[in-house]
């Protein structure tokens, strides 16, 4: 005989108050340290959060200490592989500066694009790369990279440039049949994946269409550096690097393997070890002068300098302050701090989901639902919500497709409504979010804040207002009739 189990939920405003706690907290740090909340007070605030979470929970009763562990741990389990690929991205970012394959980029890049073209020209680059890898993680790390050397020669802010690249991976990230969050948003509704991204189109090709349009007035009305100014930033940086075409070996080499759709983990890997190479080939010099520069002996400063460049922060001498900052690399140590925040951040999610906050959450914004619009704003609420407090999106796409996946039956709506606006709700908007995993990694990858160039990825912030202005439409968007459970298939469920 079946025992029926009662799970007890905390009332609503005792569920929202961990998460407006969290906001609160992290609104105070960013003031205090003036936005720079990844060494420590961001930790603090999610912490202290989690905590109050956990004592809410257990003094209400709706849920144990173990429950936590055991979500915690499950979600930590979830998040190896991308702790993995953070350090090796700090070292990629590190051993392509040093080697001389940025700056060769930057070195041909800055006379191969038009400055008023810039940002349009970026966000194109990007969306293709990124549609042709499936990552915008490995997007951001290689070309993003060279686009954010390239768009500072040009005079272009921060903002803008890094808008423009994380528009651009994450438009093509969002539509690659390669991307795992495109799977995994099809797969978590039933719906077939081609079935997605060409019902995606809907709301994505609009939105993509109204970036590239703002990129490319800001672009043109912008002002830039002139002629004489880019070739003597040229000159001051053929005079640290030795530029060479043959560096562009190191990322055709990473082409091809993304060509060949082998996993993130072994692309990063071998795009290390070929940059490596070739900087003891082309650059070594600066592996001696970096070496040197820790001290040791003299016969093995190079080897030295070569292993500081892939695991911590190297500072070499340049002409102009600007060139200096633009070099400046910090390895894999740099991403030490954004793995700490992430893991703070998934202890405030294991919190949210064990004592059942993120249920009462869930079931107070079904209870919107009245129609068509109402159901896809509430799926889109949700979404954001839950990249809010788990603060990583795969776990967000998984649990808010579950949740709302027998209500869209119930309406008679396609799966495919779901798994689009799971995209458009989940998928872009992880960025947006200062503690997600995907913001914490390319604000540490580009060296921007998050609220830096957040304004600026328009991609990002109008595809969730676009799946609600479609929806409130109607385009392409039917019920279809709801078939009612046979006498057999009552009696499998039973």
């Amino acid at each position: 005989m079946n025992k029926e189990i009662n799970i007890k939920l905390p009332h609503l405003i005792v569920a929202l108050i961990p998460l407006l706690l969290l906001l609160g907290l992290i609104a105070l740090m960013v003031f205090l340290f003036d936005g720079d909340i990844l060494d420590g007070a961001g930790q603090i605030a999610i912490l202290l959060a989690a905590i109050v979470c956990c004592v809410l929970g257990l003094i209400l009763k709706t849920g144990t200490f173990t429950d936590f562990e055991i979500d915690f741990v499950k979600q930590l389990k979830n998040t190896a592989v991308p702790l993995l690929m953070l350090l090796l991205i700090g070292a990629l970012s590190g051993s392509w500066m040093v080697s001389g394959v940025v700056p060769t980029l930057i070195y041909y890049g800055v006379e191969l694009l038009h400055p008023a073209l810039f940002l349009l020209a970026s966000c194109i680059i990007c969306a293709v790369v990124s549609i042709t890898t499936g990552s915008s993680w490995t997007t951001i790390a290689t070309i993003g990279l060279a686009l954010m050397g390239i768009g500072q020669v040009h005079g272009f802010s921060n903002g803008w440039i890094a808008g423009a690249i994380i528009s651009g991976a994450y438009f093509g990230d969002k539509i690659s049949p390669l991307s795992d969050t495109t799977v995994m948003a099809a797969s978590v509704t039933g719906t077939p994946i081609f079935t997605h991204i060409r019902y995606l189109m809907i709301t994505t090709i609009p939105t993509f269409i109204i970036a590239l349009i703002v990129y490319t007035v800001v672009g043109f009305a912008g002002s830039h550096q002139g002629v004489v100014e880019l070739q003597e930033f040229k000159t001051a940086l053929a005079s640290r690097f030795n530029i060479t075409p043959w560096l562009l070996i190191v990322p055709l080499i990473t082409a091809i393997l993304i060509a060949k759709r082998l996993p993130s983990l072994i692309i990063l890997t071998v795009s290390i070890v070929a940059a490596t190479i070739f900087g003891a080939i082309f650059q070594p010099e600066l592996f001696k002068e970096i070496g040197s520069s820790l001290g040791g002996s003299n016969n093995m400063v190079g080897l030295k300098g070569l292993i500081q460049m892939l695991f911590g922060t190297t500072s070499l001498a340049m002409p102009t302050e600007q060139l200096q900052e633009l070099v400046a690399t910090r390895g894999m140590s740099g991403m030490l701090n954004t793995i700490w925040l992430i893991i703070c951040a998934l202890a405030f999610g294991a919190a949210m989901s064990a004592f059942k906050m993120l249920d009462s959450i869930t079931l107070a914004l079904m209870k919107l639902v009245t129609g068509r619009t109402s159901l896809v704003a509430t799926t889109t609420a949700g979404g954001i919500l839950m990249n809010i407090t788990t603060s990583d999106q795969y776990v967000s796409i998984l649990l808010t497709g579950d949740m709302f996946k027998e209500l869209y039956r119930k309406e008679g709506f396609e799966p495919r409504l779901l798994s689009r606006t799971l995209e458009d709700s989940i998928t872009v908007t992880s960025v947006l979010i200062p503690w997600n995993s995907c913001s914490m990694t390319q604000s540490a990858v580009l060296n921007v804040p998050t609220l830096t160039f957040l304004p600026y990825c328009i991609v990002n912030y109008l595809s969730p207002f676009t799946t609600i202005l479609i929806a409130r439409i109607g385009y392409k968007i039917w019920r279809i009739p709801v078939k009612e459970p046979t006498v057999e298939e009552q009696i499998v469920e039973l």
